[in-house]
């Protein structure tokens, strides 16, 4: 049935070639509000959807690209594995293709990995109809760049997934975090000096005058880093992170434009100043800063281009700005991306950029 599926999907998008007719590349519809906005007919992968190939000794995991995010999560929960990546899914109709395109991860990126890292390989619908496979299903497979991690926050720009292959790893034996009342600086300092040892630290977090450290792995390892490091305990610590990775926590409940910015992890909070700081959530050891402010657009981003960071507007933005303007070079580097994949400018036109 889903072999049937893509054949379908290949159709349709052979005959949108045909008539120059642009397609919005759509799974469950849960990160629709990440990106600009796509005015085009309606191309949808959610029912291409199933396992192809799962061996939990292996650690690899072979999807169609419209398998919802949760079921993929509970078949490797019950074999005692897990995404490193930790990746949110904002909804429950997810998919792990849009999870793929988005390339966004949870609290534990900046420990484990992002979600490019542990892409194999994938199998897509390029914008002239034509169906290519990248990579395999081992960590090392092709000499030279790995194509399919291009598809890894491309946002079906490049082409349509069809199939994914993952990387998975065992669930860890024990996880506690333990909370400290600091400083931003202080907290800054604390994250940054924690990233330069062994400690099993799996999450961090900084807002509200509390920083919050997640320790993951052997229950020996974790319980001597707790000694190490001190804090406090912290109850229904599972229940926070879920909602930090979904974005459920008060500090996310707001009207105005969510920030989402990349940046040095030992940066202080006082070299945003230009950017028209306003309250500010801290992951990823510092490097990732979710800002909520209505300064301008351009303000922010040319204030973090400054300290040679990334800024987008991850929720509630002005279709202009959302992301980090390009320089020249990469510019043209995308375009010629674009043009090698999507000739004719079919799948997710301007999702990305509107040169795109």
């Amino acid at each position: 049935m889903s072999a049937d599926i893509s054949q379908q999907l290949q159709q349709q998008l052979l005959h949108a070639v045909e008539q120059r007719r642009s397609l919005r590349i759509v799974g469950g519809n849960s990160k629709a509000f990440y990106g600009r906005e796509v005015v085009a007919e309606t191309l949808s992968v959610a029912g291409h959807h199933g396992v192809l190939n799962y061996e939990p000794t292996e650690l690899v995991i072979t999807l169609r690209a419209g398998t919802p995010l949760s079921e993929v999560e509970k078949i490797l929960d019950d074999n005692g594995q897990m995404l490193p990546f930790e990746p949110p899914a904002f909804g429950d109709k997810a998919t792990i293709g849009g999870t793929i395109a988005c390339n966004l991860s949870g609290p534990r990126r900046a420990y484990a990995g992002a979600t490019r890292d542990y892409l194999l390989g994938c199998k897509i619908i390029n914008g002239k109809g034509e169906i290519l496979t990248f990579g395999g299903e081992v960590m090392k497979n092709v000499a030279g760049y790995d194509v399919s991690r291009l598809m890894a926050g491309a946002m079906g720009t490049l082409g349509v997934l069809l199939e994914v292959s993952l990387k998975v790893l065992p669930k860890v034996e024990t996880e506690v975090t333990r909370l400290f009342h600091c400083s931003a600086v202080e907290a800054l300092d604390k994250m940054h000096a924690w990233s330069q040892t062994p400690l099993p630290v799996s999450a961090t977090s900084y807002h509200d005058s509390i920083l919050r450290v997640r320790l993951s792995g052997a229950s020996k390892a974790v319980n001597a880093a707790v000694s190490h490091i001190g804090g406090e305990a912290m109850e229904n610590a599972g229940q926070y992170w879920q909602d930090l990775k979904e974005h459920r926590l008060d500090f996310f409940n707001t009207e105005k434009p969510l920030w989402r910015l990349s940046l040095a992890s030992d940066i202080e909070p006082g070299r945003l100043v230009n950017a028209g700081e306003g309250d500010v959530l801290y992951e990823w050891g510092g490097a990732l800063r979710w800002l909520r402010s209505d300064a301008p657009a351009q303000m922010i981003q040319a204030a973090v281009a400054e300290l040679d960071g990334h800024a987008s507007i991850f929720r509630y933005a002005d279709q202009s700005t959302i992301f980090q303007p390009l320089t020249p070079g990469l510019l043209r580097i995308h375009k010629n991306l674009k043009q090698a994949f999507d000739p004719h400018n079919i799948l997710n036109p301007g999702k990305l950029y509107p040169e795109l």
